[in-house]
């Protein structure tokens, strides 16, 4: 029997398993899963058909750039604040604004409130990446929808936004 494609990601949640992440021939893959592990695996798909999108329509964009981009508001914001949204060092962010920069998807801009400082907002480059990524979202969801039918597809978004009033700190 062949592992199915998140297997690996069970060495993340080992501690909450009882079996091992290689089961023998004879055992089964048919285990309770950890529910943040179920959401992971829905999300990995997701990310992953996304960023296969992308890369055929010519983006060339990193996981990390990514997430770092996604943080940014409308009006942008400054690289401390986008570093804290990101939940990575400042150093972390300032790289990865830095190669997003030279590829086009965002550009610094002078912070109308204080000359000093600089603000970084989405480049046109990163608003036809956005686009594009809408693109792909929403064909997920609907294939989501077709397998789960309309009501259960409501419900399944009513109880991830509920979730997220107490799991996102931006929000």
């Amino acid at each position: 029997m062949t592992a199915p494609y998140w297997s690996g990601t069970l060495t993340i949640w080992s501690a909450f398993l009882t079996i091992s992440s290689t089961p023998s021939s004879d055992q089964e893959w048919n285990v309770a899963l950890p529910l943040p592990l179920l959401m992971f695996i829905v999300h990995r798909h997701a990310e992953t058909r996304i960023w296969e999108h992308l890369a055929r329509r010519g983006f060339d964009i990193t996981p990390a750039q990514a997430r770092l981009a996604a943080r940014l508001d409308a009006d942008g914001m400054r690289l401390t604040t986008l570093a804290e949204a990101a939940g990575v060092t400042k150093q972390t962010a300032s790289a990865l604004v830095d190669q997003l920069e030279r590829a086009g998807y965002v550009e610094r801009v002078p912070d109308p409130t204080d000359a000093r400082a600089r603000l970084i907002r989405i480049a046109q480059r990163g608003k036809q990446a956005q686009a594009c990524a809408r693109e792909m979202e929403q064909q997920v969801e609907g294939e989501l929808t077709a397998h789960l039918g309309q009501r259960r597809m409501r419900e399944l978004r009513r109880s991830l936004e509920s979730l997220r009033e107490i799991t996102d700190p931006f929000l």
